[in-house]
This record gives structure tokens, C-alpha cells and sequence, in this order.
């Protein structure tokens, strides 16, 4: 077990005390504000989602039939690779969250803007060098024959689509962090209305792309660096006008602030691998036992629960800054009953649509895949996935408050512990009872390994606090990453 810690001065900063014009813990009127802005954000996450998901439904065949199938298979081959890559930026932008999500509470601005300063030299430096990797290799790697294009005319812009696609998701590494910086200060309906832009601002370049009679590579070019010119004017206006304390400076870039961004932010890397691993290694082990027809079938069944949790994700992804200066300032009451209303919420509104599955879930998939080779589901793989998305849900808000003070062993036990444990289950499982024995193994490793772990690291956070209570003025401690 790790012991709690007092957590080092932020970044290289001198340990003591802090001069601050924060309110004392437990100010009332904070954690009504905090609420106010939590229960902003969750609401704009959901619609800002909703225009995220619409805006590939309108792009899809304007660009289809001006690509053509080919050119647009390339298209999506390319994005594929993007997408195996979303880890790129070493878990820097999470690290920077909670470091600064803390430093709010404590009042400490230089140090913030030092933060933010050598998190955007880190990764603008691994950008430009992946950048220039990129350039250096475009044709050396056989882009046509590896991404399967047989006619010429598209083999020809198979390079072009790799930089272009590419391009546009490296510069966006540096640039994404403007949603870090902006859910740390709590203004997270603010982030997602620019993410929501973004959204739109590509369909409106590629529809006049389309109608324009651009080449193929522009209507391409035109989906993909929509995002990060969002972003872009997003970190303008905010340095610009809202914060210039924080605008990214040379000067501002130490050394040791980038090793500990780095450090907190490879564990955060590895975490989300780990995790990731557990969560998408079901479709392997059901092909090897099962096959790759019931390998299917249960890849669309879970596409049903997507939505699920994504829910998840989208509603507690707030409470993570929120914690974060909470617990800074010494609010733990905030902090312990916007947990348990977060628990409850998140479970409640995912066990609601999980048993309508496991009633109209076979009727629902008619509905949607009508396909004559899509054999009936068993009503206990619906409810495993239920008991499954409802455990998930129970556990996202004890993740945020650890998350939120980079206290992370807890959660590298318990996904290296489903791992271990699932892996065998279900593949025994599955030989012994099917599809509906690898939903159920995939709940019951996660109760017996997983959710303990959020409760163990909730607990030891919460423990921490309570025995170190701080006077209002003084720097917060924190459990240490």
C-alpha cells in the first residue's frame, strides 16, 4: 500500500507558504459557484457531443461522392492511423490538467504560466520533430501499397493525403491544449462551444470545398485542419484577451517544470494503454475462441453501449479540474458530496437505457443493422454489458478526484489486475458459454479488481485531506502522483 505524501512544491517551485486570495475551505459561495460551473459544463459537453457526432454524418457523403469509394477508403485508411496514435502526446495534456487544475486553487499564477508555458514547448518541440520525420520519410514508405490503392490516379494522391492527414493531427497536438488549460480554470463550457466549432467549421469547409470543385486533396485537406485551426484562434482569443498571465513565453520555460509535466504525464500514458488494452481486447479473444462472425456480432452489440460511455466520459470529465481546486482550497465536503451525487446520476441514467437492452435489444438491432446474417442475441450478453456499463459508471466519479491530485498506483493495480484475471476468464468463458460468458466475465473481473481500486484510491484521498486540514492562505497537499 502507498503511503500518503505531502506533494513537492509544484514544478520546482519552493515549498512554504503561499500568499492567496482564495476562500477559506468549505466556503459555501465556492463550492455553489464550482456546482453552477460543473453542472455548465456536463451540459455543454452533451451538446457540444451531440454536434461532434453529427458533423461526420453531414461530411460523410458530401465528401463520398466527390472522393469516390476508393479515394475515400484511402481517406479513411489514413485516418485510421491517426486515430492508433492518440496517445501522441504522452499523457502531457492530462498531466498539465491536474497540475493546473490545483495551482487555481492555490492561487499560484506564475507557477501556472510557467506550467503552461514549458507544456507547449514540450510539445510543440515533439511536433516539429515528428513533423520533420514525416517529411523526411513521405517517400521513402510505400504510402500506395501499404494503404491498398490500386487505382492510379488515387495511388498518386496517396502521399499527399498521408502529409496532409498527418499534418494536421501533429500540429493539433500542441495546439489541443487550450481544452486542457480551459477545463483546469473551470471553463469548460467555453472549451467544448469551441470544440462544437470546430465541428461545424469542417462542414462548412468541406461543403464549399465540394461545391467549390476543389481537388481531392483540398475537400480532405478541408475536414481534417478545420480542427486545428479552431483550436488555434481558441489559444489566440484566450492568451490574447482573456489571460494574457498565461500566454505560452520563452522565458516563462523551465527545465524541471518540463521533467515533472513529463513525468505525470507518462504515468497518465500509461494508464490510458493499459486501460485501453482491457477495454478493446474482447473482439481478439472472441475471434481465436469463437470466430470472427461472433466476433462481430458482438463488436455491434457493444457498439450499442458506446453511447453508454460516452456518457460516462462526457459527465465526469468536469469533476476532474473541479476536484482538483476543491481540494486545493480544502473544500472536501464539496468534493465528497458532489462524488456520491455523481455516482449516483452517472449510474442511474446508465442502468435506465442498459435495461431497456436487455428488453428491445434484439428489436433495436433489427432495426439498425438489418442484416439476414445477424443471428439473435442472447438477452444475458445484453445484461452482462449492462452490469458492465453501470460498473463503469459507478467508478468514472471516484477516477476524477484521484485523477485530480495525479494519484494513479491505486488504478494501475486494479487494470493490471482485470488484465490478468480477465483474459483467462474469458476465454474460458466463452469456450463454455459463448458470447454472453465474455460480458459476464468482463463485469465480474471489473467488480472484483477494478471498482475496488476506486474505492481504495477515493478513500486514501479522501483520508489524506481529512488529516491534513490546512488553514486558508497556506499551499494545499496533495497525495502524491
Amino acid at each position: 500500500m502507498r503511503r500518503p505524501i505531502t506533494a513537492e512544491a509544484p514544478s520546482g517551485e519552493r515549498p512554504g507558504l503561499v500568499v492567496t486570495d482564495r476562500p477559506a475551505p468549505g466556503n459555501p459561495g465556492a463550492g455553489r459557484s464550482r456546482s453552477r460551473v460543473l453542472a455548465g459544463g456536463i451540459l455543454s459537453s452533451l451538446a457540444g457531443k451531440m454536434v461532434g457526432l453529427a458533423a461526420p454524418l453531414l461530411i460523410t457523403p458530401l465528401a463520398f461522392r466527390s472522393l469516390g469509394a476508393e479515394r475515400y477508403g484511402l481517406w479513411m485508411a489514413v485516418t485510421s492511423l491517426t486515430g492508433m496514435a492518440l496517445f501522441a502526446d504522452f499523457g502531457l495534456g492530462n498531466g498539465l490538467l491536474t497540475r493546473l487544475a490545483r495551482l487555481r486553487g492555490t492561487g499560484e499564477r506564475q507557477a501556472a504560466a510557467r506550467e503552461v508555458s514549458s507544456a507547449y514547448a514540450l510539445l510543440g518541440a515533439l511536433s516539429v520533430l515528428l513533423m520533420v520525420a514525416l517529411v523526411a520519410t513521405l517517400w521513402w514508405v510505400p504510402w500506395p501499397a501499404l494503404l491498398g490503392a490500386t487505382d492510379p490516379a488515387v495511388a498518386g494522391d496517396a502521399r499527399a493525403v498521408v502529409l496532409v492527414c498527418f499534418s494536421a493531427f501533429l500540429a493539433n497536438i500542441p495546439l489541443a491544449l487550450i481544452q486542457r488549460v480551459q477545463y483546469a480554470h473551470q471553463q469548460v463550457a467555453q472549451s467544448n462551444l469551441w470544440q462544437a466549432g470546430g465541428s461545424l467549421v469542417s462542414v462548412v469547409l468541406v461543403y464549399a470545398a465540394v461545391t467549390g470543385g476543389a481537388g481531392h486533396v483540398l475537400v480532405i485537406a478541408a475536414a481534417v485542419l478545420a480542427v486545428p485551426l479552431v483550436n488555434l484562434a481558441n489559444g489566440v482569443c484566450y492568451f490574447a484577451w482573456q489571460d494574457r498571465d498565461l500566454r505560452p513565453r520563452a522565458r516563462h520555460v523551465r527545465a524541471e517544470v518540463a521533467r515533472g509535466l513529463l513525468r505525470l504525464g507518462v504515468r497518465f500514458f500509461l494508464l490510458s494503454v493499459l486501460a485501453s488494452v482491457v477495454l478493446n481486447l474482447d473482439g481478439f479473444l472472441i475471434g481465436r475462441v469463437l470466430g470472427l462472425p461472433a466476433a462481430a456480432t458482438y463488436a455491434v452489440v457493444l457498439r450499442m453501449f458506446a453511447l453508454l460511455t460516452l456518457f460516462i466520459t462526457l459527465v465526469n470529465l468536469p469533476l476532474w479540474p473541479a476536484n482538483g481546486e476543491a481540494l486545493a482550497r480544502g473544500d472536501l465536503a464539496w468534493v465528497r458530496r458532489v462524488t456520491l451525487r455523481m455516482v449516483c446520476l452517472s449510474a442511474g441514467v446508465v442502468a435506465l437505457p442498459g435495461l431497456a437492452l436487455v428488453l428491445i435489444g434484439n428489436d433495436l438491432l433489427r432495426l439498425w443493422v438489418r442484416a439476414a446474417d445477424l443471428p439473435p442475441v442472447s438477452p444475458t450478453l445484453f445484461a452482462g454489458l449492462a452490469v458492465w456499463s453501470v460498473l463503469l459508471a459507478v467508478a468514472a466519479p471516484l477516477f476524477m478526484v484521484q485523477n485530480s491530485v495525479g494519484l494513479l498506483r491505486p488504478q494501475f493495480v486494479g487494470w493490471a489486475a482485470c488484465l490478468l484475471l480477465a483474459v483467462p476468464l474469458k476465454i474460458v468463458l466463452a469456450d463454455r458459454v459463448g458470447l454472453p460468458g465474455v460480458a459476464l466475465a468482463s463485469a465480474v473481473t471489473y467488480a472484483l479488481t477494478v471498482l475496488p481500486a476506486a474505492v481504495v484510491g477515493y478513500r486514501r484521498v479522501v483520508a489524506n485531506r481529512s488529516a491534513r486540514p490546512e488553514p486558508a492562505g497556506t499551499a494545499a497537499t496533495a497525495v502524491g502522483p
